[in-house]
């Protein structure tokens, strides 16, 4: 019976194959996994079977289970699949975990999450020996599938939940340390964030608008930026959230141009990433103002990029925290760096 719209086809199985070629299961086994024990009239009859019935070969997981491990890693990425190509964040992050995979001999198995029902399927069909999963938000049900597989999982930067350990930084705290440099002398500061949870929706909002904040990083880092801001006595209602939905030079600086063209204009920028503060650079410098005099910037991740505009930011590395989750999960550290360094980096962007 052929599926309902929208279901996936039933595999079919060897047994079928088997039946349609009027061969022994056993016989279509060697057919694939051991061609030599069969004549190449029998190989070729199942063979024309497996094409009639649409059968693809034996599972890659039947042969895993008998030497108990598949040789591939699996990273869950709460993004669409370009998402690891576009934003630098996840590519410097996935550098680390490819850079363990090749000393290991070991593949690398990408999952995008789509937000549909299948996301669950995809993560529980992966035959993978472990996941790592890129930091994402608090209620991603992806998570529940992640911990039912049994395998060994690590979550970066959180959510700490599910039981699953997680590896970062304290964002707070990094946040809080980079916020008092940022705030220096400022009497109208902007946070320019990620976002708030999976609807990614573009907003401005006081301080005391902001609601739930469902994406640990992004709850972290402003609550660190925040409380740099209130620290002094000063009210948390005149700092504002920029929320971008991408994580992305030119939605910085569409966010930041807006603002100045306003003539609502911030006189310091607090980004999350070098990515959104390189952006907020351009629409500062395109409206003519100094920096820092004018408007003070700081970023995050301490990229080449921020180095050579001469941005403050917050130095993190995200290949060696990529590296440490894949260690972790293909058991090669029984004592694994759950919390690891940064320090934030001062340069001429900050008065």
């Amino acid at each position: 019976m052929p599926p309902s719209p929208g279901e996936s086809p039933r595999r079919p199985t060897m047994r079928e194959v088997a039946r349609a070629a009027g061969v022994s299961v056993m016989t279509v086994s060697y057919a694939y996994s051991q061609p030599e024990r069969v004549s190449p009239e029998t190989a070729a009859r199942v063979r024309a079977a497996a094409e009639q019935l649409g059968y693809p070969g034996p599972h890659p997981a039947a042969s895993s289970l008998r030497r108990g491990r598949v040789g591939t890693l699996g990273v869950v990425l709460g993004e669409r699949l370009s998402y690891a190509f576009d934003d630098p964040q996840a590519a410097r992050f996935l550098a680390g975990i490819a850079d363990v995979c090749a000393e290991e001999g070991v593949g690398l198995t990408l999952l995008p999450i789509t937000g549909a029902d299948s996301d669950r399927e995809r993560v529980a069909r992966a035959v993978v020996d472990g996941l790592v999963v890129w930091t994402t938000s608090d209620d991603d049900p992806v998570l529940d599938a992640v911990a039912a597989t049994g395998l060994p999982a690590v979550v970066h930067n959180g959510p700490h939940s599910r039981g699953l350990p997680v590896i970062g930084i304290d964002d707070r705290a990094a946040a809080e340390e980079v916020g008092r440099t940022a705030w220096r002398g400022s009497r109208r500061p902007l946070v320019l964030g990620f976002p708030l949870d999976r609807e990614r929706e573009r907003l401005l909002l006081r301080a005391d608008e902001v609601g739930e904040v469902r994406y640990p990083v992004t709850r972290h880092r402003w609550e660190g930026l925040r409380a740099a801001w209130t620290a002094a006595g000063r009210p948390a209602a005149e700092l504002r959230l920029a929320v971008c939905p991408d994580n992305a030079t030119e939605v910085g600086e569409a966010f930041v141009a807006e603002l100045l063209a306003a003539g609502d204009r911030p006189d310091a920028v607090a980004a999350m990433s070098d990515e959104l503060a390189l952006g907020a650079l351009r629409a500062v410098a395109a409206a003519g103002l100094r920096v820092p005099d004018e408007v003070a910037l700081t970023g995050w991740d301490d990229s080449p990029e921020a180095a050579r505009a001469g941005l403050t930011t917050v130095a993190q590395s995200l290949r060696d925290q990529g590296a440490e989750c894949a260690r972790l999960v293909l058991g090669r550290t029984a004592d694994p760096l759950v919390e690891h360094a940064w320090h934030v980096v001062v340069r001429g962007s900050t008065r």
